[in-house]
């Protein structure tokens, strides 16, 4: 052992804490050595350096750091992360890039590690890849989120197949995690007021890598117990206790950044749980700048990105209006200096109709300077669900643009198949987030043979992974020494391995694939062509449906005739997902269309080699192609009748197509026309549902934009937001009294000269714009050449190309007042 002196002092058991609490660090067969040395057990059974740090004292690291070998692994680790963070960033060198501060990013959960478990599902895999992925691109992102004390339920399964909800608690020694301090160097708190009563919230921050995650609980020794349970269970609790956590997150978020020191120029809602951070943002700005709540949600919303997940209306969070009013009043009249009938018109529909509840995701839009949908599909579903709150125009002008999802490669792609593209072309891969070379090229490098070993290497590592989870599971449950040996024995890595995970919903319809029971067994208990299935997923506790879906699947697994061909692998989270999409040869995804999103697992598989087999719906609506991966679905939308169809379809695409073609091989055993699908489906889809490419969207297409026009509003004592204000006032006020009197159309030649006669009464010419509609999207303009006091005409000519009858008046707002029409001003009036 090497004398403590000669140890450099910048690798100390400081460094190794630094390390284990990044989130950004993929701790990986390439760099996970540290971790096994100090407590391999421990690791394995975790994966959580942060969790194996806190069960060895500082003066037993002091002693391992002193060990050359130790020293080394730190070492090198440490040299790679500090290369990789003073690389030159994607976003450093964009046009523009100064003009973005910061993006505060707040999002219900967060899905970075096993390490850190505050997540449930999709929501937060999208919000854990994107944060990592803004910190490879240098996109300047502070994210906000809830520290929950129980996380998501864990999952058991009872003998008789049943979920059961198990809640553990995240201790916050062995999180990695640390308490948000302040200007003195005291942990953070902050005071919220609830309904007679103060409550202190606590900041905690994590690291990703270029960035932070700041965390809020109400775990407070001075809380009530009452207020302690808010940020207990993510998704538990009654509505109220909804309302309670959403409040937590969105108006003592901000109120967190802004203590951190943060004034962000882009607020980015992901989902509308935090809309609340809307109100409170224009708060801030009121008290800041002396203005109105008109003045300061018409500057600060220009920077306000709303991201909605939702498919379907039913899915947003809603709230009855003297709920609203009991936990809201106060802060509407005395902070927001407005009445609470005017805050719960911004979740409203209807803005005056009492009988209607306040919704999160009206006031997310009507507190935006943009809003997206996180597929090209779920674009179009998002227009038409939010197109009353835009009335009488034609619903492609609904303001909803689209993002589509992306995963976080570096996270997904096989630690085996990794290290051999590592071992053939070093650092230079998509996956280890540069783009010195593409999916595309490195395909070119290899032939079918070495990429189909890597698809068995991966197969045979999930399969081992499952039967140690299987018999830990086993042994949990109290089963027989005997039943724990056999565990996950029947399954076998030469035959086709099917994965199927995902939360336990009707509409994800998880049991379609056992629509007919007898045919599936065929398929599985084939004698030359064996397919082996793994399942895994949760079902809300208070879906009583799901759960009877998900104990379907344990009936069926449980059958002798099966044979150990169906493993259902119980609480399903970071850790299980990974393995699953590493080593499957086939991704299974069956939602009932247009109920799914976007999805991000199949994404998953991809740059591992897996396929998709999936419902045209999501993301895979705009991936599929018939040489990349198979579809169930005709690409429109039915009813539930239709399943028994698509269950069909799912079925002869497994045994006329799928099936054969994993065991059609060569002299040489390698099935040729299956891995040749696999290059398609890598080279084309990988890099285009990556976290990089979504990421890469927002700030191009949203953060640079947002963060300008936010700042333009600001300027000068929020100059700019008063003058809107009072253009909004006018136009509001006045648009009744405009009217067409007289629309004329004449035919010169090849052109039709139009001439359109308004009654202005108090709003002047240059407030309005006059054009002439027809579907689909067209516009042209009419400009105006006379005003005589209430009147004014316009004028325009346009090709005789289609009939005048096509063509239909209509007045917006003029887009030279740099409001953002429809989203901020839905006025329109139409010629009858």
């Amino acid at each position: 052992m090497a004398p403590a002196s000669k140890r450099p002092s910048e690798i100390t058991p400081e460094t190794l804490r630094q390390l284990a609490f990044d989130q950004a660090i993929r701790w990986s067969s390439r760099n996970d050595d540290i971790w096994q040395v100090i407590d391999n057990e421990l690791w394995q059974l975790t994966h959580n350096p942060s969790l194996v740090l806190s069960t060895v004292p500082e003066q037993a690291l002091d002693e391992l750091l002193n060990r050359s070998d130790c020293h080394q692994l730190v070492q090198d680790i440490v040299q790679e992360q500090r290369a990789r963070l003073e690389r030159p960033t994607w976003f450093a060198g964009q046009a523009h890039a100064q003009t973005l501060g910061r993006v505060a990013y707040f999002s219900m959960e967060y899905m970075l590690s096993e390490a850190l478990p505050i997540y449930s599902g999709g929501l937060g895999n999208v919000a854990g890849d994107q944060l990592k992925a803004a910190s490879d691109l240098g996109v300047p992102v502070t994210a906000v989120g809830m520290l929950w004390q129980h996380g998501y339920f864990r999952q058991g399964i009872g003998p008789d197949g049943s979920q059961q909800e198990l809640y553990p608690v995240n201790d916050t020694r062995q999180l990695p995690i640390e308490p948000l301090r302040d200007a003195t160097g005291k942990p953070l708190r902050l005071a919220i007021h609830l309904p007679g009563v103060q409550i202190w919230l606590r900041g905690w921050q994590a690291i990703v890598g270029r960035n932070r995650l700041l965390l809020l609980d109400t775990n407070d020794p001075a809380n009530p117990p009452l207020a302690r349970l808010i940020s207990s269970e993510l998704y538990g609790g009654d509505n109220e206790m909804r309302l309670r956590q959403e409040l937590v997150l969105g108006i003592g978020g901000w109120r967190l950044l802004e203590a951190a020191g943060l004034q962000p120029d882009v607020l980015h809602l992901n989902d509308g749980h935090a809309a609340f951070a809307v109100l409170e943002r224009a708060r801030s700005h009121m008290v800041r700048e002396q203005v109105s709540f008109a003045v300061a949600l018409g500057a600060t919303r220009a920077g306000n990105l709303f991201t909605t997940h939702t498919p379907v209306e039913a899915g947003f969070d809603r709230f009855p209006a003297e709920l609203v009013g009991k936990y809201l009043g106060r802060y509407a009249k005395y902070e927001l200096g407005i009445s609470l009938q005017a805050l719960l018109a911004m979740g409203r529909k209807q803005p005056q109709d009492p009988r209607e509840p306040f919704n999160m995701a009206y006031l997310a839009t009507r507190g935006a300077g943009a809003v997206n949908a996180v597929s090209q599909l779920h674009g179009h579903t998002s227009r038409f669900i939010f197109r009353e709150l835009f009335p009488r125009w034609p619903i492609d002008a609904v303001p909803v643009g689209h993002v589509t999802n992306g995963i976080h490669l570096p996270t997904w792609v096989s630690p085996n198949a990794e290290a051999h593209w590592h071992e053939l072309h070093g650092d230079d891969t998509p996956w280890r987030g540069t783009d010195k070379v593409s999916v595309a090229e490195l395909l070119a490098r290899v032939d079918d043979r070495w990429l189909w070993q890597i698809r068995q290497h991966a197969r045979s590592d999930l399969l081992a992974f499952v039967r140690s989870h299987l018999a830990r599971s086993l042994a949990v449950h109290g089963a027989s020494p005997s039943e724990i040996e056999m565990a996950g024995t029947r399954l076998h890595p030469e035959r086709l391995t099917l994965g199927f995970a995902r939360r336990f919903a009707s509409y994800k319809r998880p049991n379609l694939l056992l629509h007919d029971p007898q045919r599936l067994a065929r398929i599985l208990t084939h004698t030359q062509h064996p397919v082996q299935l793994l399942v895994a997923g949760k079902a809300h506790p208070a879906d009583r449906a799901g759960q009877a879906l998900l104990s379907e699947w344990q009936r069926f697994a449980a059958r002798a005739d099966i044979a150990g061909r169906v493993v259902f692998l119980e609480d399903y989270d970071m850790r299980i997902a990974r393995h699953l999409v590493q080593g499957v040869d086939v991704w299974l995804n069956t939602p009932r269309r247009p109920w799914e999103a976007s999805g991000t697992s199949g994404m998953k598989v991809l740059a591992n080699g897996g396929l998709n087999l999936s419902q045209l719906d999501g993301w895979w609506a705009e991936a599929y192609a018939a040489d990349l991966g198979w579809a169930v679905g005709d690409g429109l939308e039915h009813e539930p009748a239709h399943d028994a169809m698509d269950a069909e379809q799912l079925y002869r695409l497994l045994e006329e197509e799928i099936v054969p073609a994993f065991y059609t091989r060569d002299a040489d055993g390698t099935p040729n026309a299956w891995v040749q699908r696999m290059r398609r489906s890598m080279s084309a889809l990988v890099e285009r549902f990556s976290a990089d490419r979504t990421v890469r969207e927002y700030t191009e297409r949203y953060y640079l934009p947002l963060a300008m026009a936010y700042r333009e509003r600001c300027a000068e004592g929020s100059a700019r937001a008063r003058e809107l204000a009072r253009q909004v006032t006018c136009l509001r006020g006045y648009w009744h009294e405009l009217a067409f009197t007289r629309l004329e159309w004449l035919t010169a030649g090849d052109r039709y000269r139009v001439e359109a006669r308004l009654h202005l009464g108090h709003i002047e010419p240059q407030q309005i714009a006059v054009q002439l509609f027809a579907e689909p999207g067209e516009i042209r303009p009419l400009d105006l050449v006379q005003h005589d006091g209430p009147f004014a005409v316009f004028q325009g000519e346009l090709p005789v190309t289609r009939p005048a009858a096509d063509y239909t008046a209509r007045v917006v707002p003029s887009a030279d007042l740099g409001l953002n029409v429809p989203l901020e001003l839905a006025l329109i009036l139409w010629q009858r």
